[in-house]
């Protein structure tokens, strides 16, 4: 029996672990599949990140290490190079790895930091065969900043997410020519500052309502017809424009990796496809929390990092049956903000609740009520899909709910 297990040595895995030790728990054993601490921050060389946690510019590999020697320094246990394939209900993890062979963990708590994983080729509905050259951001990422290799010279980029933005510029600084990052929504999912450094810098188009018709190539790609597509997405045929290339990278959304979650039978949200938690980033399984990707794609790992830590101290009361007041209230959106985290408040303290909208709005107002009431409400000059939001909520206003529903109004 160990007190705490914790699935991810990424920053969510050792942040949570970081905290939960610092909280008085010493039984701690993280278990990461790779054979590296870090996750995917090991191949993310440039810069931008630890701005708002160490108030300081790190690369992704800078940030990583920072956690990484503090847990070495605390002595916390890590098997490396370690799968695991189960997760119980009743928390009993079930993994293998070269040195134990296959071995099981019962754990009076887990916390679930596995990240998540990037949307491939075949979830898009793409006229064309399978030539080489096709890629995901991420691979691409790895194949130029850790192995050395440049996938292509002649580059379209499908999806503007963040990964996708900073791959472009990586590109580009590599010597290769990125002809376009075409985004299919009317706006980028990325963040305002690397549509400026990784584009607008380079002089790399941005074509937003644009997508990919067809890929040529047989045995290489050759190129690509993209086309502007109607406000239905659909493509209007009149638009098409063909563009030469050798390879494409596709950076067109992340999902959270929950097949452990949903063996442990964790409720999942059907909007982020991580688990449905509370302000503690407990999920429906007691004992069991989620957090950093795995739970919700965040745009900065500052936040990852944050979430985690609130994981990690939840974690340490859980074991230690510091459990304190317990109350039951939902929280609800109105569709212009796409889903909150936490879905749901079970205990009377202040809460923060972190949100994303499902468009650019400008010049709105934040509301949350309670049935009725308006019980909270604050401004905002701008709001976009690509920027986390969050307000904080005292929990004298809510305390009572029945229902807390989140909304936008627009001025």
């Amino acid at each position: 029996m160990r007190d705490l297990v914790i699935i991810g040595g990424g920053p969510a895995g050792m942040s949570a672990a970081i905290a939960a030790y610092e909280s008085g728990i010493r039984d701690i054993l993280i278990l990461e599949r790779d054979e590296n601490l870090g996750g995917i921050l090991q191949q993310c060389i440039h810069n931008g990140f630890g701005l708002h946690k160490f108030g300081e510019e790190l690369t992704g590999p800078e940030y990583a290490w920072k956690y990484e020697a503090k847990v070495k320094e605390l002595g916390i246990e890590c098997k490396l190079n370690t799968m695991v394939l189960d997760v119980s209900e009743d928390k009993v993890i079930t993994a293998t790895n070269t040195e134990d062979g296959l071995f099981q963990i019962e754990a009076k708590s887990v916390i679930l930091a596995m990240g998540c994983r990037e949307r491939s080729k075949g979830a898009l509905n793409i006229a064309g065969s399978r030539p080489a050259g096709i890629y995901s951001a991420g691979t691409a990422q790895k194949f130029v900043n850790m192995k050395g290799y440049l996938p292509g010279k002649n580059v379209v980029i499908l999806g503007s997410g963040d990964i996708g933005l900073i791959m472009a510029r990586r590109m580009t600084l590599e010597g290769a020519k990125v002809h376009a990052v075409c985004e299919l929504m009317p706006y980028s999912g990325g963040l305002a500052r690397n549509i400026e450094q990784c584009l607008n810098d380079f002089g790399i188009p941005l074509k937003l309502s644009h997508t990919i018709v067809k890929i040529h190539g047989k045995d290489r790609v050759e190129g690509v017809t993209i086309a502007k597509v109607d406000e239905n997405r659909r493509p209007i045929k009149e638009s098409e424009e063909y563009i030469a290339c050798d390879t494409i990278l596709f950076s067109v959304g992340l999902i959270p990796e929950n097949e452990l979650s949903k063996a442990a039978k964790v409720d999942l949200s059907n909007i982020t496809s991580g688990a449905v938690v509370d302000q503690d980033r407990q999920t429906s399984v007691e004992g069991v929390f989620s957090c950093g990707n795995v739970l919700h794609v965040h745009d900065l790992v500052d936040y990852v990092s944050d979430e985690a830590e609130i994981a990690g101290k939840a974690a340490a009361e859980y074991i230690k049956g510091n459990q304190g007041e317990s109350v039951l209230i939902p929280i609800t959106t109105d569709g212009k903000i796409r889903y909150t985290v936490p879905q749901r408040i079970t205990k009377s303290k202040d809460v923060a609740v972190y949100f994303r909208v499902s468009n650019i709005y400008k010049n709105v107002t934040v509301t949350v009520s309670d049935g009725n009431n308006v019980i909270f409400s604050k401004k905002r000059v701008k709001v976009a899909p690509g920027e986390m939001e969050s307000v904080t909520l005292k929990k004298e206003i809510f305390e009572n709910a029945k229902e807390l529903h989140f909304a936008l109004e627009e001025m």
